[in-house]
């Protein structure tokens, strides 16, 4: 496995003629990102892990200067997972000016749910995911669901600017209690990584319902809401919405119009978000 920090050096190594498949990560890796890596190695010829943690998805109250820095860990999992190469580019091989020009998803997609907890997120990560599809050129990147929202902007901004790139989602891997595996889970104590599990438990309560024949939507997620709450929590949304486009569903949804329910909250100081197809 190669460790390539800048796109001079990466140009080269990207034999022409071969499928590259990217993994976009901010490292502190685990088995969640693994399971990326395991579905790019079967889809393509050569494997690309992204290590790069973009400031400019990160809002200045945010923990951008303390996230987890798991450099050398990371590439030994990632070698160990089949990956060829990894990317570690410096801030200033991806950002050698000031970013003036950003990528801005739309605002009905954009603006709603972690857009509007988290102002300027998704223009953050477009901005970044499109320059490292220019720099690595894949014929296909791997997005995990755990990050529902962020992999249909992805889509839209693939479709839209017409990139010759394949998105590939992949299932959320959880842990046995139900928590989905997060890079933020590390900041959880015990205790609160025992009551991190709720926000999973909550959404499965809401697909139950929802399957029950339930179509009160802002009922159900009101009743979401504070069931989190009187748990300590602070959530930020709990939302039922249609799976293409996340917009609001219809007072009687067919099955033509599959569902997904997503929720967002702080539990002491750490922020957690997750989601349940329907």
């Amino acid at each position: 496995m190669q460790v390539i920090r800048s796109i001079l050096e990466l140009r080269p190594a990207l034999k022409s003629g071969r499928k590259i498949v990217l993994v976009p990560t901010m490292g502190n890796l685990h088995a969640g990102h693994l399971s990326l890596v395991r579905i790019a190695r079967e889809r393509g010829d050569i494997v690309v892990a992204s290590i790069f943690v973009n400031r400019l998805q990160f809002a200045p109250h945010e923990d951008f200067a303390t996230y987890p820095r798991t450099f050398e860990r990371d590439c030994e999992l990632l070698a160990g997972g089949g990956c060829d190469i990894v990317f570690a580019p410096a801030d200033t091989e991806v950002y050698p000016e000031p970013q003036g020009y950003t990528v801005e998803p739309p605002p009905e997609l954009g603006d709603i749910l972690e857009g509007q907890a988290r102002p300027g997120f998704f223009t953050g990560v477009c901005t970044v995911v499109l320059k490292l599809f220019n720099m690595v050129q894949p014929a296909a990147a791997v997005f995990g669901k755990k990050d529902y929202q962020q992999l249909l902007v992805i889509r839209g901004m693939v479709r839209q600017l017409a990139l010759p790139i394949q998105i590939m989602p992949a299932e959320t891997v959880r842990d046995s209690s139900g928590l989905a595996l997060s890079s933020r889970n590390g900041y959880l104590d015990d205790a609160q990584r025992a009551e991190a599990a709720q926000l999973h438990e909550a959404l499965r309560k809401l697909g139950v319902a929802v399957r029950s024949g339930r179509t009160d939507w802002q009922a159900l997620e009101r009743e979401a809401l504070e069931s989190l709450g009187v748990r300590g929590w602070q959530p930020d949304y709990v939302a039922i919405r249609r799976q293409i486009d996340l917009r609001a569903p219809t007072a009687e949804p067919s099955a033509a119009e599959p569902l997904v329910a997503l929720a967002a909250g702080r539990l002491g100081g750490t922020r957690l978000i997750d989601n349940l197809e329907i």
